[in-house]
C-alpha cells in the first residue's frame, strides 16, 4: 500500500501547476543568457556637424558621381536633378559643370538599358545651351552611332530621337566633323538593313527588327524620317552668318572677312595635323559640294535602291521612303559631276 501511494503521488505531480505569488518574476531556465544592457550614449563615426547646407556645385559633382550606380531609379533621380539645376540657373550665369565635363559623363547613357533613364537623358540633353554643343558635335555622334546600332531594339529607337535633337540644335556642326558625314549615313542605312554594294545585283534588303511586331511600322518610319532630315541639313547652303562678305568694309579694304580670325575653336582640324591619318568615311566634309560628291560616288546608288524597294510596301512608310528619295533629289539637284 505504501509503495502504490508514492507512485500515485509522483504522477500526480507532473499534473500539478506551481503557484506563484503576486509580483514574483518567473525563475528562468538554465541555459538563459543574459542580454541587457545599458548606455549612455550611442557614438557615429565620421558623421557631419555642419550647420551649413553643401553648395550646388559639391551636390551636382556628388550626382555626377551616382550616374554610374548600379539602380535604374538612382540614375534617372540624379539625371532628374542635374536637369533641374541646369533649367533654373541664370541665362548669362555659366554652366556648372561645364559641357566638357558633362557630356562624357552623361552620353554614355544613351544606351542604358533603363527605358526611363534614356527618357530623362533626353530631357537633360534638351536643356543643355546650344553654343556649348557645337565644339562637341563629334563626341555626340560617337555615342549616337553607337545607339542606333545597338543590339537592342528600344535602345535603336530612343537614340534616333537624340540624334533628331542633335540634328535640330547644331546640325551643321554634326554633319561637318570628322566622320559626321559618311559614317552616320552608314548607320541610318545599316538599321534600315539595306547593303551598300555598289552592283546592283548585289543589292540584298534585311528586315530591321525594331521590337514588337506591332510597333516595327512606326520605328521604320522614324529611322527613315531622321535620314531625311540628316541629308537635308547635309544638303543645306551655309548659314548666312557664315558666309563671307567680301566688300562689307567697303573699299580698299576689299575680302576683310577672308583674312579675320575664324569663329570655329579648331578652325585647321580638317587637315588632321595632329591625330592620326584619316580613311575617307573619317574625313571632314564641311563643304556642301564635298558632301554631295562622297555621296554620289559611294552612297547614292545603294541608298535609292533601298529607297524604291521600301517605297513599294505603301501607307506611312512608302510615304517616308518617297520623303527621303525628295529630299537626295533636291539636294543634288545643284550637283555638277566633275568627271
Amino acid at each position: 500500500m505504501g509503495s502504490s501511494a508514492k507512485k500515485k503521488k509522483d504522477k500526480k505531480k507532473d499534473f500539478q501547476k506551481p503557484k506563484f505569488k503576486v509580483g514574483k518574476v518567473r525563475s528562468k531556465p538554465a541555459n538563459f543568457t543574459d542580454t541587457s544592457f545599458k548606455s549612455k550614449s550611442i557614438v557615429l563615426n565620421r558623421q557631419s556637424l555642419a550647420t551649413t547646407a553643401p553648395s550646388a556645385t559639391s551636390q551636382l559633382s556628388h550626382h555626377l558621381s551616382l550616374l554610374t550606380s548600379h539602380t535604374d531609379s538612382q540614375r534617372r533621380d540624379s539625371l532628374s536633378f542635374i536637369t533641374t539645376a541646369i533649367s533654373i540657373r541664370l541665362l548669362d550665369a555659366p554652366l556648372q559643370p561645364p559641357v566638357s565635363v558633362l557630356l562624357p559623363r552623361i552620353l554614355g547613357l544613351i544606351s542604358d538599358r533603363s527605358h526611363g533613364v534614356r527618357a530623362q537623358l533626353l530631357k537633360l540633353i534638351r536643356a543643355l545651351p546650344i553654343s556649348d554643343l557645337e565644339d562637341h558635335a563629334g563626341q555626340i555622334l560617337l555615342y549616337v552611332r553607337a545607339g542606333i546600332t545597338h543590339l537592342a531594339a528600344d535602345i535603336r529607337i530612343s537614340t534616333l530621337d537624340v540624334l533628331t535633337w542633335a540634328l535640330d540644335r547644331c546640325g551643321d556642326a554634326l554633319v561637318a566633323c570628322a566622320g559626321g558625314w559618311v559614317k552616320t549615313l552608314k548607320s541610318l542605312v545599316a538599321i534600315q538593313g539595306w547593303s551598300l554594294e555598289d552592283a546592283p545585283s548585289a543589292w540584298s534588303s534585311r528586315e530591321a527588327s525594331f521590337g514588337n511586331p506591332g510597333s516595327d511600322g512606326k520605328a521604320m518610319v522614324k529611322g527613315l524620317n531622321a535620314l531625311a532630315f540628316f541629308l537635308r541639313i547635309g544638303f543645306e547652303d551655309p548659314s548666312e552668318q557664315d558666309q563671307i562678305e567680301p566688300n562689307s568694309y567697303g573699299w580698299p579694304l576689299t575680302d576683310t572677312g577672308a583674312h579675320m580670325v575664324s569663329k570655329k575653336s579648331n578652325c585647321f582640324a580638317y587637315l588632321g595635323l595632329f591625330g592620326p591619318p584619316r580613311d575617307e568615311d573619317s574625313q571632314m566634309y564641311e563643304d556642301k559640294e564635298d558632301r554631295q560628291r562622297i555621296f554620289q560616288q559611294r552612297l547614292r546608288g545603294p541608298i535609292q535602291r533601298g529607297l524604291e524597294a521600301t517605297k513599294q510596301q505603301g501607307g506611312e512608310i512608302g510615304r517616308a521612303a518617297a520623303d527621303v528619295l525628295k529630299a537626295i533629289t533636291e539636294g543634288m539637284n545643284d550637283f555638277d559631276e566633275v568627271e
